[in-house]
C-alpha cells in the first residue's frame, strides 16, 4: 500500500478553470487535467523565476518532487497546446494556509483562514486599532 500523498502548501485559494481553443466547443474536445499544484509549481519557477530549491520550500516538497511536478505539468501544458485540447485546472492535494495578523497597540495576534470570505481585516479584534499589519510566517531551519 503506497503512504499517503503529502499536501502541498499553495498561498492563494485556487479556482477551477477551464482554457480551451477558440471556437470549439467544449463537448467536441479531448481534456486534459492540469492539477492545482501543478500550475503553483509553474507559477513558483516559470513566472517568478525561483530556484527549484526555494519553490520546493515554499510549497512544502523536496526539490525532486517538485521537478516532477513541473516536468509533468510542462507536458499537460504542451500536449493541450500542440494538439488543441481543453486544459481543465483542478483537483490535487493541497493546503493553503492562515493569513495571521497582528495589532501594533495591544500585540493580539489572530489568523484568517483563506478562502474564508472575510477579507483583510481592518481593525483588531480585540482593541478596535487601526494599526495592524500582517505577521510574517517564520522558516525553520534545517538541522
Amino acid at each position: 500500500m503506497p503512504r499517503p500523498r503529502k499536501h502541498r502548501r499553495m498561498w492563494h485559494e485556487p479556482l477551477s478553470m477551464v482554457f480551451k481553443p477558440v471556437g470549439v466547443p467544449l463537448r467536441h474536445l479531448a481534456t486534459i487535467t492540469l492539477l492545482h499544484e501543478e500550475l503553483e509549481a509553474l507559477r513558483l519557477t516559470d513566472l517568478e523565476e525561483r530556484y527549484q530549491e526555494d519553490a520546493a520550500e515554499q510549497m512544502g516538497v523536496s526539490r525532486s518532487t517538485l521537478q516532477r511536478t513541473v516536468t509533468a505539468a510542462r507536458r499537460k501544458v504542451t500536449q493541450a497546446l500542440v494538439e488543441g485540447a481543453a486544459l481543465h485546472i483542478e483537483g490535487g492535494t493541497f493546503r493553503v494556509p492562515a493569513v495571521r495578523w497582528q495589532c501594533h497597540e495591544c500585540d493580539h495576534r489572530w489568523e484568517v483562514e483563506h478562502g474564508s470570505g472575510q477579507g483583510a481585516p481592518s481593525r483588531c479584534p480585540a482593541c478596535q486599532s487601526a494599526s495592524i499589519r500582517l505577521r510574517r510566517m517564520r522558516r525553520h531551519k534545517k538541522s
